[in-house]
């Protein structure tokens, strides 16, 4: 877990790096990746502390998407602090949260 916030982090805090025109590039394709990012940290936190209330999921989640959007916009690589990027993190973090409730429903429906 800790190895997967530490790239994660990274992956967020990184400068920009110039796009070439490739397929499945389209506007908009950052705020997805956020969301999926999010998800997976989502998911991964929870498998590893199953035992977390729902409000400290959140907090910590939303704590950790701010900041990462700060520091982006602090740190002066190339890279700035948007609203929706917060917005996709957001839906992720919750989408995680869902998936995982659903898996762990799914696999006592299966003892």
């Amino acid at each position: 877990m800790p190895i997967y916030w530490a790239f994660l982090t990274y992956m967020l805090l990184r400068p920009g790096a110039d796009t070439q025109e490739v397929w499945f590039l389209f506007p908009g394709i950052d705020k997805v990746i956020h969301m999926a990012i999010f998800m997976v940290l989502a998911f991964c936190f929870l498998c590893a502390y199953p035992k977390t209330k729902f409000i400290t999921f959140f907090q910590v989640m939303l704590i950790y998407a701010i900041l990462t959007e700060v520091l982006q916009s602090e740190m002066g690589l190339g890279r700035s602090m948007e609203f929706y990027d917060l917005l996709a993190d957001t839906a992720g973090y919750l989408a995680g949260y869902f998936l995982f409730i659903r898996t762990k429903a799914f696999s006592n429906i299966q003892k």
